[in-house]
């Protein structure tokens, strides 16, 4: 299949935002939107980055990446990775005006892409799955707050500190409480995929075990945060591509 590899400007709130998009010559209607993790230079998770869009799209998944604002080639000023829900919007946005046949997407992220992913995913209704790689949750589930992480799935527990759409978008509650929040608003599929030698990851698991939040969790024995090595990013890749077709 032949595949088409374009650069991409696209504008967020008066900042040129620039992306690279993979469109293969007949592209199925799911399209895969890659969120970075924060600022990396360009062999280190953004090769991982390469490389699944080299695997994604001779499987028909068109692919776009993007660097949101303040970050690598895009204009304007930094933004905390709870911060950039302009910037997802404004990039799928110009995902579906680039690839006319994607009917929704799945977002792709790493770290602090993925817990951003986690966080916006509830309100965008072309978002109809998330591949969720070691998301940060604010830190392990301390000693200061296990009783309540433990009831985060319980009915009482929303009805006594508010609606979970309420706890999503409300940026003082905890990192633990919104992300959760956030999931359970979701009316899509999530697949965490997180490595075995990762603390991070292994504390997102955890998480969303303990409280319930229906997401399919697999483990890949071994790897590290940014799965840095051609074995695990390869099946990280197959992973991913197996399961956004899957559905």
């Amino acid at each position: 299949m032949n595949i088409v590899q374009r650069a991409l400007q696209f504008a967020c709130h008066g900042s040129s935002l620039v992306g690279i998009i993979d469109v293969p010559e007949r592209p199925i209607g799911r399209g895969v939107l890659v969120l970075t993790s924060g600022s990396q230079y360009r062999v280190g998770s953004h090769r991982h980055y390469t490389l699944l869009a080299r695997l994604l799209s001779p499987r028909g998944i068109a692919v776009m990446r993007f660097d949101c604002r303040g970050v690598g080639d895009s204009e304007g000023d930094p933004r905390p990775f709870g911060d950039i829900h302009d910037d997802i919007a404004a990039a799928i946005r110009e995902f579906f005006m680039q690839v006319p046949e994607l009917r929704e997407v799945v977002i792709w992220g790493l770290g602090d892409g993925a817990t951003a992913a986690a966080l916006y995913g509830h309100l965008d209704e072309r978002v109809r799955g998330m591949v969720l790689l070691n998301p940060w949750a604010g830190g392990a589930p301390g000693p200061q707050l296990p009783g309540r992480l433990s009831r985060l799935g319980e009915i009482g527990f929303w009805k006594k500190v508010g609606s979970r759409h309420a706890v999503a978008v409300d940026p003082d509650m905890p990192l633990a409480q919104r992300i959760i929040a956030s999931l359970s608003c979701f009316g899509g599929a999530a697949l965490v995929i997180v490595g075995g030698a990762d603390t991070v990851g292994r504390e997102f698991v955890e998480l969303v075990e303990r409280s319930d939040t229906p997401c399919r969790s697999v483990t890949i024995a071994g790897a590290n945060h940014t799965f840095a090595s051609r074995e695990w990013r390869d099946e990280v890749a197959e992973l991913s591509a197996n399961w956004i077709t899957a559905w």
